[in-house]
């Protein structure tokens, strides 16, 4: 059952008429007073409030509404319906606990779009809260490209499960690297869109001046080179999945402009003045602190409540150095294909090499580590020396920290690795290696004596 809020007679009835015509029951209420005496009574799956319910235009009421129905009946998601101007308002009930709003003019299509995704959010988070194990998860979803086993990133497969059967927006945060349009891609491909259009825009790489062309499309003449009519991104979207990476790159006036289109999913093609309408779902990734963005005022707060309905973190591949040796073997497996070298394999000082590292690049740079490692090398078996020296190849960033992680080498461990290395780099010459770290040759040869290495 949904329960109604509005004060006007003309919104509740058209509001139960069309709910009742997509299969939903609904109740109606004239003022907050009645609508707390029926959730008082009264099963509901979701509340979709007005925020003004007199003359008054401050939003208050419905705020102090929205107040009292999270305090009666937390579990119960709600809907507010507001204006334009009064986003702001909207988002403050976000805040508040909100699930989403809309806002006014709406369409039949928007409101039902809202109320199925409410719905079938809420119905996920009710199942078994049980993380499966890979087998579990690979045998409900298609998961092929997302390769691992850790905790983490099974917790994660089993959000984007769930969520993916909804058309709830989706903001995927987390480094460089990470995998965050795997995992965009995953949405789609589980999702009732799979056998639509996956677009993806990489936002950062959009000028202010080609914004609008780039995303809503052109008619011909619209500018000086505008030779063709060209079809924006939404509209090759229309019926599928947007990927918008790289959000928080956005100018502000782009932030203006992709707010009107996620908003009431319209737009006007440049250099016509005619609205188009699309229906698409929309995910976003980022590498950036949003949240601190907004506290410095780069970023739309209502923006950030537009496309982050839900959000999904991808951990670091430090975090989760358990799944390298698994993230190993199919990209080797990969790149041997392509480089006709299926029987290279990887020793196991080697994998214990791989897992020892910091990966500022995550599996991106793995990938791209165990791609040099079968370039450079003709050897059946790659040992951890071909991808150091493939790692030492690769320019260092300034101020990055090149120290293993913490826990993973102890202080000896750590000496004996730096004298190995320096021995290397000088060929054996002692003078130069005791200068190099700072020693003394007497300590330096108590020190090979020690570690038993051979000077």
């Amino acid at each position: 059952m949904i329960l109604i809020v509005d004060d006007d007679p003309s919104v509740t009835a058209s509001l139960a008429l069309l709910l009742k015509q997509a299969g939903h029951a609904s109740h109606s209420a004239a003022s907050p007073a009645d609508a707390l005496a029926w959730l008082d009574t009264h099963p509901c799956e979701l509340v979709v409030q007005d925020m003004n319910f007199s003359r008054r235009t401050t939003g208050e009421e419905g705020m102090d509404l929205l107040a009292r129905i999270k305090a009666l009946r937390p579990g119960v998601p709600v809907v507010l319906i507001t204006a334009w101007g009064s986003i702001q308002l909207a988002v403050q009930g976000i805040k508040a606990g909100a699930t989403d709003f809309i806002t006014k003019p709406w369409t039949h299509e928007q409101i039902l779009q809202t109320v199925r995704t409410v719905l079938g959010l809420a119905a996920s988070v009710t199942v078994d809260d049980r993380v499966g194990s890979r087998e579990e998860l690979d045998a409900s979803y298609d998961f092929g490209n997302l390769v691992g086993e850790d905790p983490r990133l099974l917790r994660i497969l089993q959000m984007v499960g769930r969520v993916s059967a909804t058309d709830a927006s989706v903001l995927i945060t987390g480094e460089s690297g990470t995998g965050k349009e795997l995992v965009a891609d995953a949405i789609h491909r589980n999702s009732h869109r799979r056998l639509a259009p996956f677009v993806k825009v990489n936002l950062g790489g959009i000028s202010a001046s080609l914004f609008e062309s780039e995303m809503f499309g052109h008619v011909r003449g619209a500018f000086t080179d505008a030779r063709h009519d060209r079809k924006g991104r939404f509209e090759l979207a229309n019926g599928g999945t947007i990927f918008l990476d790289e959000i928080g790159d956005l100018d502000p006036a782009s932030q203006v402009k992709l707010l009107r289109v996620l908003q009431d999913r319209t737009f006007e093609v440049l250099g016509s003045s005619q609205r188009r309408t699309v229906d698409v779902r929309v995910v976003a990734a980022t590498n950036r602190n949003l949240g601190d963005m907004v506290s410095r005022g780069e970023f739309r707060e209502d923006l950030l409540y537009r496309v982050n309905l839900i959000t999904v973190h991808v951990p670091t591949l430090r975090e989760r150095r358990d799944d390298i040796p698994i993230l190993a073997s199919r990209f080797l497996q990969a790149v041997g294909q392509v480089y006709r070298r299926e029987g290279v394999r990887i020793s196991a000082d080697a994998l214990v090499w791989l897992k020892n590292q910091r990966w500022p690049g995550n599996v991106r740079q793995l990938k791209q580590g165990i791609e040099r490692a079968v370039l450079v090398t003709d050897k059946p078996v790659l040992d951890a020396a071909d991808f150091q020296m493939t790692a030492e190849m690769q320019p260092r960033e300034a101020g990055r920290d090149v120290l293993p992680p913490v826990g993973s080498m102890t202080m000896d461990e750590l000496e004996k690795a730096m004298i190995v290395k320096s021995l290397k780099h000088h060929n054996g010459n002692i003078s130069k290696v005791a200068q190099a770290l700072g020693l003394s040759r007497a300590a330096l040869y108590r020190r090979l004596e020690k570690y038993e290495i051979a000077g």
